[in-house]
């Protein structure tokens, strides 16, 4: 979708898709469930668990944190990221939202 486009849509359409495609990679729904298993993570870690390159997982860590859905601070050498729970609670509350609009049709093809 180009730029010029975004704009016949609502800021909340707009905000979700970034989000959602953010998290549209496995690698990213593994790290982000990592993440939440451990409540936090050092870089290092996911590099570990997931059998990921550093440089491959500091590129979707890059991707997640520009869309809001994770946070980091930098201890020494290290950059420690979390979910941002902000941003996670208005996901969950737009996609449930999202989900709950469909009413299942029999009659439906």
């Amino acid at each position: 979708m180009g730029l010029t486009k975004t704009e016949i849509f609502t800021e909340e359409q707009n905000r979700l898709a970034v989000m959602l495609k953010a998290m549209a990679h496995p690698a990213r729904i593994a790290i982000l469930q990592q993440i939440i298993k451990t409540n936090a993570c050092i870089c290092g870690d996911l590099v570990e668990e997931l059998g990921l390159a550093q440089a491959t997982i500091s590129q979707h860590l890059k991707e997640l944190k520009t869309a809001g859905i994770i946070q980091g601070t930098i201890e020494g050498v290290s950059v420690c990221y979390c979910i941002n729970p902000t941003v996670w609670n208005e996901l969950q509350q737009q996609l449930s939202g999202f989900f709950s609009t469909y009413e299942l049709k029999t009659n439906c093809c």
